[in-house]
């Protein structure tokens, strides 16, 4: 993932000191999934199916930052279910903001209009809002009106001078028009960026909205085509990835989850 200087400057510190330390393995990004409870129901997320039984539980704020201390990974993705629905979610970031941690808060965006009146812009802090095409598509995936809430608050933080990007799922019926016409539409809002990443089908969904590996590899290398000319965040090396040019190893120790239910296993 193409980032900040600031942020580049804390990973180049952070692995200098594990190679100077021989650590052959460890984490980069802390995914801390501060609450279970979502105020949608995407078709194309799982974990309304995965957290199930814990959808209403959360993560105290003391338990947030104690986890980020038992991390010691430069970047924290605050995420959930919707992280904006955690009763002190102002509370957690600007803790964890007090040690330094790059933060991607992850969020639709429904609620981030008035969460910001309690937030403060940093160079540590990164806002990302999730947005899977146009309003017809986002909306049909999302719900209505989803799309024009969510947009409206992208500018709204703009406006207010926090760091936005965002983090598009592409699924089946998302046509290369459409992916072009979203980024163009995206970098008009002022977004400092832009994520893409294809959907995974997951064991409840029936509905047949996921890309197969061809398509995959058809879709992205058309995104990697024209990634030179929008602000697209993914690195060029994921890209050959998902086009199919290049093999990655998995390294299941790099993005450890704290979550209600504790520590969660690599799959």
């Amino acid at each position: 993932m193409r980032v900040s200087l600031s942020l580049g400057s804390s990973l180049t510190r952070y692995l200098i000191k594990n190679k100077f330390l021989a650590k052959a393995r460890f984490p980069l990004v802390l995914m801390l999934e501060v609450t279970h409870a979502c105020n949608l129901a995407c078709e194309g997320c799982g974990r309304i199916h995965e957290y199930r039984e814990t959808m209403r539980e959360t993560l105290s704020t003391e338990e947030c930052i104690r986890a980020v201390e038992e991390c010691s990974t430069p970047v924290v993705t605050v995420t959930g279910g919707e992280p904006l629905m955690h009763p002190e979610i102002d509370k957690i970031i600007r803790g964890i903001l007090n040690k330094k941690r790059h933060i991607y808060l992850c969020t639709n965006g429904v609620l981030l209009a008035e969460a910001i009146k309690k937030l403060k812009p940093s160079k540590y802090f990164n806002i990302n809002v999730h947005i899977d095409g146009l309003a017809k598509t986002h909306d049909a995936i999302a719900g209505r009106g989803v799309f024009e809430r969510a947009t409206n608050a992208i500018r709204a933080a703009k406006q207010a001078g926090f760091k936005v990007c965002t983090n598009t799922t592409i699924y089946k019926n998302t046509s290369e028009d459409e992916i072009k016409e979203l980024f163009a539409f995206l970098e008009g809002l002022g977004v400092d960026g832009m994520l893409v990443s294809p959907g995974f089908s997951f064991e409840h969904n029936e509905n047949e909205i996921f890309l197969c590996r061809k398509e995959i590899q058809e879709r992205f290398g058309f995104i990697y085509g024209i990634s030179k000319k929008y602000k697209i965040l993914n690195s060029p090396l994921y890209l050959k990835f998902l086009k199919g040019e290049r093999y990655l190893k998995c390294t299941p120790w790099g993005n450890p989850t704290r979550n209600y239910l504790g520590w969660k296993s690599p799959c």
